[in-house]
């Protein structure tokens, strides 16, 4: 810039002579004039006055609820336009690995009236859901074809636990597996019972393992105190087993029946919990009877 152009912008265009016309501009319009020339006022201007007034006449439009119910209204039908056409519609749903019980609780569980979008289903819920049923393990959920394919993985039930209340199929790890009424139809598989009983699962069974010589005469299991267990046979008889080792102890109890024949007699209780050695019980019959005999024996020597 000049000298001239600086004194200008300093002190706006020197005054024209005495007597003569001044047509220079004057210092507010030479300020504008420059004002004018810089780009970005000029951008600011032509671009930026028009979208303020664009921007507050629509935020004017949109402030008012009449538009805004409109506004939601359209979006909202125009989505369901989207969700229900034919292309996204899945029509059945398909169960696969699970027996009838288990897959009417699925259903029961996912309660949905076909055909429904697939844009409406959230498979991770879905999955969730079916999850939730006691008997089943794992699920996965799949989309193919406009069919919701569901595929089960059952828990194997492998005792019944008897609450105070009900009845509740129990797995190997001791994972609930489904409520039961009655028995019926779960005959075979072991009874167990006592509170937090279906807690320790995987003992019982291989405490019944160990039971499997005698297996025709097991009733069930039963949890002491939470601590320990008894093994129920029929004709009443009880084996009390240890806190510790309780396997061990009953395949002590085994070897002895298959030596001496121990229950076979007339025995109540074979109780095991002392560890050392089993003590008997005998039944009130078979006390009256050694009493007897062995009053005859004292009145034998007596004699």
């Amino acid at each position: 810039m000049s000298a001239i152009d600086d004194l200008r912008e300093r002190f706006g265009p020197a005054p024209a002579p005495k007597g003569q016309l001044d047509y220079s501009p004057s210092r507010i319009k030479y300020r504008l004039e420059r004002i004018w020339l810089t780009p970005i006022y000029k951008s600011l201007l032509r671009t930026g006055v028009p979208l303020v007034l664009v921007l507050a006449v629509a935020a004017n439009f949109f402030a008012k609820e009449q538009t805004q119910v409109k506004l939601a209204q359209s979006i909202t039908n125009a989505k369901e336009m989207i969700e229900d056409r034919p292309e996204f519609a899945v029509k059945l749903m398909q169960i696969k690995g699970a027996s009838m019980v288990v897959s009417e609780q699925v259903r029961e569980a996912i309660p949905m009236d076909f055909p429904v979008s697939s844009m409406k289903l959230d498979l991770a819920v879905l999955k969730a859901r079916i999850e939730s049923v006691d008997a089943v393990k794992r699920a996965d959920v799949y989309l193919r074809n406009g069919v919701l394919d569901v595929e089960i993985n059952e828990r194997v039930p492998a005792l019944v636990w008897r609450g105070t209340t009900h009845l509740e199929l129990v797995d190997p790890v001791g994972v609930r597996a489904g409520i039961l009424i009655s028995r019926e139809g779960y005959h075979g598989l072991p009874l167990i019972l006592g509170i937090g009983a279906q807690d320790h699962a995987e003992e019982a069974l291989e405490i019944l393992a160990a039971a499997k010589p005698v297996s025709d005469r097991v009733r069930g299991l039963r949890r002491m105190g939470e601590r320990r267990w008894d093994v129920m046979l029929d004709r009443q008889q009880i084996i009390q087993l240890p806190v510790k080792d309780p396997v061990q102890a009953l395949e002590r109890v085994i070897a002895l029946h298959s030596a001496r024949d121990v229950l076979g007699r007339d025995v109540t209780v074979v109780d095991m919990r002392d560890g050392r050695r089993p003590v008997l019980r005998l039944s009130v019959p078979a006390v009256d009877e050694l009493y007897r005999l062995r009053a005859i024996a004292d009145g034998e020597d007596e004699t």
